[in-house]
């Protein structure tokens, strides 16, 4: 029953959250420019701005906007696209795998590399090695992710011609419309340079959050006691120390994870990929009002879902760790 408590208190959280969400991006739109300038241009009369602008609703007061924005997103409208002239979610939607795979990528690259490279610095912590993998994790924070794909563009793109630099490359259309670059050679080529460029932002921030973490385990009572315990010097690291380790990992990780589609913007403009942050970028040059606020309220979504998840992962590495809720 603490299962369901929690999940309908998750339930209750998320719809508040996401309300705000909405409020706040349905709120900046009258900041953002004037949308009539992308759908009529610059030759249109005055009188006909007037009738177009009174036909989208542009002129009601911006309760009756909002009420009327909250009551079709129940119905999962978001609005129609000015550019695209199609549902804003269907437009994201189309857009959400490209990023997805992105972000699996680079979640991939810096879980695959940071987990034993944290273990190592921190078992090893005066080794030659571990002291240029801190030093390089310290150089890793201080360079902006944009710079560090324009170095990637430059690197391996342009001068030895390695990888290729923009695009997504070819793609293999699933039986349920999902199109994919991972099972294709071409697709996965043009995976390696953004991902890459993606996984430097969280890299260095969990090699030195991992070490961290397992030289404090390290010096605890229990990691003591399993010691003298007679343990294998193996299992007190990777069974006792490291699991215990995960918790802090796990939250941030799942927090950062979220980030990383907000990051997607920069890498994705530099590299054109075409997934949610690119798209979300041409949605503010035009000025694409029901696009913009259809990707503010789908980020929150993810952040919401994710932050969930993360919940329930507590209780796989830790059973001490109760759901809100549980008794005992």
């Amino acid at each position: 029953m603490h299962i369901l408590a929690f999940l309908i208190r998750r339930a209750v959280q998320a719809v508040i959250v996401m309300f705000v969400i909405s409020l706040i991006g349905f709120s900046i739109q009258d900041n953002l420019g004037d949308p009539l300038r992308e759908l009529v241009g610059q030759s249109v009369s005055e009188e006909a701005r007037d009738d177009l602008r009174e036909e989208l609703g542009l002129n009601d007061p911006f309760l009756v906007q909002y009420t009327r924005f909250l009551g079709n997103a129940l119905q999962g409208d978001l609005g129609n696209s000015y550019f695209f002239k199609r549902p804003a979610l269907s437009v994201i939607l189309d857009k959400f795998p490209a990023t997805f795979e992105l972000v699996l990528g680079a979640v991939f690259i810096f879980v695959s590399l940071s987990i034993p490279a944290g273990i190592y610095c921190a078992i090893n912590r005066d080794s030659w090695l571990a002291r240029i993998i801190m030093t390089g994790s310290i150089v890793g924070i201080s360079i902006p992710v944009f710079l560090t794909a324009i170095g990637m563009v430059w690197l391996f793109g342009v001068e030895l011609g390695w990888l290729p630099a923009f695009g997504r490359g070819d793609t293999y259309e699933l039986p349920w419309g999902w199109d994919t670059g991972f099972l294709t050679w071409d697709g996965l080529s043009h995976l390696i340079l953004p991902s890459v460029t993606l996984s430097s932002i969280m890299l260095p921030l969990f090699i030195r959050l991992i070490r961290a973490e397992m030289m404090e385990a390290m010096g605890t009572e229990y990691v003591r006691f399993a010691r003298a315990k007679g343990l294998s010097t193996r299992r007190v690291r990777y069974v006792h120390a490291f699991r215990n380790t995960l918790l802090p990992v796990v939250t941030v990780g799942g927090l950062m994870i979220g980030t990383l589609i907000a990051y997607t913007i920069l890498t994705e403009t530099v590299f054109q990929w075409p997934g949610m942050g690119f798209l979300f970028l041409e949605a503010v040059n035009r000025v694409d009002t029901p696009l913009i606020i259809a990707y503010i309220i789908i980020v929150g979504l993810i952040f919401v879902v994710v932050n969930t998840i993360v919940d329930f992962i507590y209780t796989l590495i830790n059973p001490m760790v109760k759901l809100p809720g549980a008794k005992g």
